[in-house]
């Protein structure tokens, strides 16, 4: 068995480039969420990567999960159901803003 590969794709942030890697390969591999590393390139179409993962809280990673799978899930269902699709509108926003008022979030 060998391991997926995941592609690559060019990423032009700011004055800099650089490369995007697909959100599977960090729903698979959730350690190398802003990770730091290096590059060092062995020849002329090969570069070998290493990626140092940052310390993460336990409840964070389980919160992460949590967000991942209701995104997906609400994507799913927004795709699939698009005709119970509604716009938001500035009435909406006006009614959140007067619900939200006065609540402190930490």
């Amino acid at each position: 068995m060998t391991n997926p590969t995941y592609p690559l794709a060019p990423a032009k942030i700011g004055n800099s480039s650089g490369f995007r890697l697909p959100a599977s390969f960090y729903r698979d591999h959730p350690q190398f969420v802003n990770a730091t590393g290096w590059v060092e390139v062995l020849s002329d179409n090969t570069v070998l990567v290493k990626l140092e993962p940052q310390p993460v809280e336990p409840e964070t990673e389980a919160e992460n999960l949590m967000l991942g799978l209701f995104l997906d899930f609400i994507t799913k269902d927004a795709l699939t159901n698009h005709q119970n699709l509604e716009a938001y509108t500035e009435d909406m926003a006006d009614e959140d803003d007067e619900l939200l008022a006065g609540v402190v979030v930490d």
